[in-house]
């Protein structure tokens, strides 16, 4: 990678983050009978990512909260994902500047396997251009940076679950769902997962203050992940200290369309992304 390509993809790591620091189973077939109470509980969660893959495509909510010198900015996100080619769009929300200013424009994700593309975001950006960021390059394998968790990535961290708990059946957007409650290891994930998010989790491993992440998941009865939270931590250079991040996915309308169509060379910018400082 040339100097100036290395610097743009760090510049462009950190446009959304910067930005906000700144402001097939069944049930019946095994799948219902995993949740239960007597099962392995940790086994249980590593399969969903598998179930996921099998279920083919969702839509998808997000939810980015980060907290930093006090204070606490969401970043909130809704689209849809492929899980068998690993595809994804995402139409993200940032907050407010504190001042009261103007909102952000909504950014556009596509997430693909080790590659983040942006648009409306960037100062210096052509309005019909996107930023293409190598997620094997981010310090947190694009767990955070993008502003939210790439669906199936949050999936394939639970493959390196150490511990987990079950702590029983609850409701999630009025489906049944069961509860599960552990650690994940970055590390152990990486080594699971396949190509293209090895890379990301791998790097992840490195980059966050702790390699430890844990969560909460909620599966239905045929083992999906219907919903998942993330809690991370990250070191924040600027400002000297850790930051915490909460991400939760929520996973529905299984089955649902997810054309992804990713951007032609000639609709990439390859011109230099001016450094942004606060909200923009």
């Amino acid at each position: 990678m040339g100097e100036l390509q290395r610097r743009r993809t760090v510049v462009a790591a950190g446009l959304v983050v910067g930005a906000c620091l700144g402001a097939s189973g069944c049930a019946g077939t095994g799948a219902a009978a995993d949740g239960a109470a007597g099962a392995d509980p940790a086994a249980v969660v590593r399969r969903s990512a598998d179930t996921l893959v099998d279920a083919g495509s969702s839509k998808a909510r997000t939810s980015m909260e980060m907290a930093t010198g006090g204070t606490r900015v969401t970043i909130r996100g809704e689209g849809v994902y492929d899980f068998r080619r690993r595809l994804g769009r995402l139409t993200l929300q940032l907050p407010a500047d504190p001042a009261g200013a103007t909102p952000h424009r909504p950014i556009t994700e596509l997430l693909a396997p080790g590659a983040l593309f942006m648009k409306n975001r960037g100062a210096g950006v052509p309005a019909d251009k996107w930023v293409r960021v190598d997620t094997a390059t981010l310090s947190d394998g694009n767990l955070v940076t993008g502003g939210a968790t790439d669906p199936y990535a949050a999936a394939a961290l639970l493959r390196g679950t150490r511990t987990a708990a079950y702590l029983g059946r609850t409701e999630v957007a009025g489906i049944a769902v069961r509860h599960y409650r552990g650690t994940a290891d970055l590390a152990a994930a990486a080594k699971g997962a396949p190509r293209g998010v090895r890379a990301a989790l791998a790097a992840a491993a490195k980059g966050f203050a702790t390699a430890e992440v844990p969560f909460d998941v909620y599966l239905d009865d045929e083992g999906r992940v219907r919903k998942v939270r993330h809690r991370f931590s990250f070191v924040n250079a600027q400002r000297r200290g850790t930051v915490a991040v909460s991400s939760t996915t929520l996973l529905y309308g299984f089955g649902a369309p997810a054309e992804v169509r990713l951007p032609e060379s000639r609709d990439i910018y390859a011109g230099k992304i001016a450094e942004e400082r606060g909200p923009a």
